[in-house]
């Protein structure tokens, strides 16, 4: 959710940590602030909105922290912003996460003489461990994790230290190694242009960062040293930039001409051997949230389709209701961009709890997903900036395919299949096609309501249809099963209602039909799939790819929304009240 960055080195912090934070504006935020160390002080500044729309004030100092919040407790004001302060205004803290606890501590805080400043949870932090700080800075944060309960992550600075104190317990934090440099940051954007070099810091664990020195890692509990393997990310700088593009959605949308190819690059014994898995498992679990929820969804139509498997799909917030069937041999197949996932990241660790194998399809190499399953594919789809997901839906959806194909015994089967849709997909994102879909989002974008219907392995693609649609144009956007239409949602049409039918497998002609009783009720029918029905009334071609269709179909609706959003004025790559990586429940 939040942004977090430090830096620490030789340089004027301030710059550094502003062009960082520019960097991560993708996940959503609605305040900032910077803390530096200067002369044995702490200088603070604070600001409301975006940091593009402010103009920036050095401060001095070549160590310094810096953040951007989106609102959970307390209101959106320059208060209420981080960094944080003591009373003596003597150490400053960032924080990512919701402290549990947080009114009981408040309480004893305010009853022991401390002044609070803010409303916000993170505040607090400051305050216990200036009571703590008779054993010493990185003692005093060892004190403040055991006190505090939920996930955290927090970095501190102090006017006598020349460095920067982080732990970690949930949330996640990074360190950059540059050339006599050091950045800790929630995301690798944040220095990517200055380093790829990378160190991982595990929940539980601190590090202590200081000016000229290693960074030392510490486990909390113990206090005991922590080596740690210094890991090279191969993302291309140039990925996490818009280039000529306007928006990073977009950009990401172009992207799936490559992303879909790279994405089927996997090992083939790996592949192979966790279908060996899946076909051994005593149950299969796939799970995730929001689009990656979607993929899992679509997932079960796949397996069932193509290895005739029944495998179980939880969204992973509601994971824990299905806790009781998860055994030593249960399998759980787990989705993820950004691996940082909170409810994901807890039903794993339920999962494990009770002996079950973990396997995740997931984006960022080093990610605490990553790091915990038990075997991890790297979708390999670059960096996605924009909060909407569109080239890591795809690239997800293409490894649930190799891994269903492989599980029937038919892996170059699926890998044909996959190669099909990858070329198709390249043919299909032109200029003249994209035309085509903005001049269908200017008939309807004044619309209240957009519906969008399909069936099997489309249903899944409804659901995340209008997911894309009301992130980023906020227009109210339903996805139902076709077949359910008549068991209630036809009595929400009217006339000109805009019903997108997503077709393009053996279920058309029941979805047809359901159109049919769509239009004769005043709908407006928009068609996705390979052959026009005279229905339609705007039809957006898709190729015919069988199977695959899930992933060609769901490309031109991550377009018609796009133009969507553009067309109502909306903050396409930052839509209002949402973040890119979910970091808290």
């Amino acid at each position: 959710m939040c942004g977090i960055i430090g830096y620490v080195g030789n340089k004027e912090a301030s710059p550094i940590l502003h062009e960082s934070l520019r960097k991560l504006e993708y996940r959503g935020y609605d305040s900032y602030g910077f803390a530096t160390i200067d002369k044995n002080k702490v200088w603070i500044r604070k600001g409301k909105g975006k940091i593009s729309d402010a103009g920036f004030e050095k401060i001095p100092g070549t160590i310094g922290i810096a953040h951007t919040r989106w609102a959970t407790h307390g209101n959106v004001s320059k208060a209420n912003s981080h960094p944080h302060l003591d009373c003596q205004k003597k150490l400053a803290i960032i924080h990512n996460g919701i402290i549990e606890n947080f009114d009981k501590l408040k309480k004893g805080l305010v009853r022991r003489g401390h002044k609070l400043r803010s409303q916000t949870d993170s505040e607090i932090i400051a305050h216990l461990l200036e009571e703590n700080m008779d054993a010493g800075l990185e003692n005093a944060l060892k004190r403040v994790m055991g006190i505090i309960e939920g996930r955290s992550a927090i970095l501190v600075v102090k006017d006598d230290f020349d460095g920067i104190v982080a732990a970690r317990k949930g949330s996640p934090i990074i360190v950059g190694v540059g050339d006599n440099e050091y950045f800790i940051a929630s995301d690798i954007p944040a220095f990517l242009k200055k380093t790829n070099n990378v160190m991982y810091i595990d929940d539980g664990e601190m590090v202590v960062i200081e000016n000229g020195k290693t960074p030392r890692f510490v486990n909390i509990e113990t206090g005991k040293s922590i080596s740690k393997r210094l890991i090279k990310i191969d993302w291309d700088t140039t990925q996490a930039e818009k280039g000529d593009y306007a928006h990073f959605m977009i950009k990401e949308i172009m992207e799936q001409k490559e992303t879909i190819l790279r994405a089927i690059n996997q090992d083939d014994k790996e592949i192979q051997k966790v279908a060996k898995a899946i076909n051994n498992a005593f149950g299969v679990f796939l799970t995730g949230c929001g689009t990656a929820g979607n993929v899992c969804h679509t997932g079960e139509y796949i397996f069932s389709k193509i290895a005739k498997k029944h495998v179980n799909y939880a969204v992973s917030s509601e994971f824990p209701s299905y806790d009781d069937f998860i055994a030593k041999k249960t399998l759980v197949l787990t989705v993820s961009q950004s691996g940082e996932t909170a409810d994901l990241l807890e039903a794993v660790t339920d999962a494990k709890k009770k002996g079950a194998k973990v396997i995740s399809l997931v984006n960022v190499k080093g990610s605490t997903l990553d790091r915990v399953s038990d075997s991890t594919f790297l979708i390999n789809a670059g960096p996605e900036k924009a909060v909407a997901s569109t080239k890591a839906t795809t690239a997800q959806l293409a490894i649930m395919y190799l891994l269903a194909y492989a599980s029937a015994g038919k892996l170059n089967e699926g890998k044909r299949m996959l190669l099909d849709v990858a070329s198709k997909t390249n043919d299909m994102l032109n200029p003249r096609y994209d035309e085509r879909i903005r001049k269908i989002a200017e008939k309807i974008y004044k619309k209240k309501n957009i519906y969008i219907i399909g069936r099997s392995t489309n249903y899944p693609m409804a659901l995340e249809s209008a997911i894309k649609i009301m992130e980023v144009s906020y227009i109210h956007a339903h996805g139902f099963a076709a077949g359910e239409l008549k068991h209630g949602p036809i009595a929400l049409i009217d006339k000109g209602a805009p019903v997108i039918v997503l077709c393009g497998d053996e279920s058309d002609k029941d979805s047809i039909s359901n159109a049919m009783e769509v239009k004769a009720r005043g709908g407006l029918i928009i068609g996705v799939g390979p052959k026009k029905y005279d229905v339609f009334d705007h039809w957006i071609k898709t190729p015919d790819v069988g199977v695959g269709s899930p992933m060609v179909n769901i490309i031109p609706v991550q377009l018609l929304a796009y133009h969507l959003g553009v067309l109502r004025g909306c903050n396409i790559d930052m839509p209002r009240n949402l973040a890119k990586s979910v970091t808290v429940k």
